[in-house]
């Protein structure tokens, strides 16, 4: 085993989501990132006041983690991301027992182009870290148009009727927590929100990598 994670490290390095310099390989940055972190999270709701959490304000070194990770084709960075995030939604919903994690599904002609749903790795690798099943239960039907290149009083509309059920049984009487890599105006997480919520589910909430911070 210890042959084995040598040959891993030295052909496939471990890099910080932050700096990008060369780390351990179960740590999810490297120390001098580590000793910048917030101490807290930041608590938030997304459209319908449906509770959310979010580990970093949507700004430099956090910013430039996500966007790499979305955009940068870096989806092996899916496990440090959660990493990040899983204290603080086992502390922020200590109070709550989900049942599944979902994520916020991407159009399949826009998932088929980036190659991955981020927030679906980040999902994932959540699940197993906080030993609760993953479970897809929304698919996008609607290929709208991308939500930051709108203002927000056009942004409820665009994703109104967007998302619906695979299947309502997923989500009878479910407790469900929802991922998402960055919530702005929390319309996107709201609606996912919305459907799951009229579909049976006894409980939604969310959590976001990063939050869209106004000033």
């Amino acid at each position: 085993m210890k042959i084995a994670k040598f040959i891993r490290k030295f052909f496939f390095p471990a890099r910080c989501p932050f700096c990008k310099n060369v780390m351990e390989i179960d740590e999810y940055c490297c120390p001098r990132c580590k000793d910048k972190l917030p101490y807290t999270y930041i608590e938030n709701f997304a459209r319908g006041g449906y509770r959310c959490v979010s580990s970093f304000p949507y700004d430099g070194l956090y910013k430039s983690a996500i966007k790499s990770f979305k955009f940068g084709n870096k989806p092996r960075r899916k496990t440090q991301l959660a990493m990040l995030m899983e204290n603080d939604v086992r502390e922020y919903y200590k109070d709550i027992t989900f049942d599944i994690i979902t994520s916020v599904p991407l159009h399949r002609k826009r998932q088929r182009r980036r190659g991955y749903n981020q927030s679906q790795l980040i999902g994932e690798e959540l699940s197993v870290l906080l030993n609760i099943p993953y479970v897809e239960i929304l698919e996008k039907h609607k290929d709208n148009e991308i939500q930051h290149n709108l203002k927000a009083k056009d942004r409820i509309k665009n994703v109104k009727n967007a998302y619906r059920l695979i299947d309502r049984n997923l989500v009878k009487n479910k407790t469900v927590l929802i991922v998402d890599d960055i919530i702005t105006t929390g319309c996107t997480l709201g609606e996912c929100c919305r459907v799951i919520r009229n579909g049976g589910a006894r409980y939604v909430a969310c959590c976001t990598f990063c939050k869209v911070l106004y000033t």
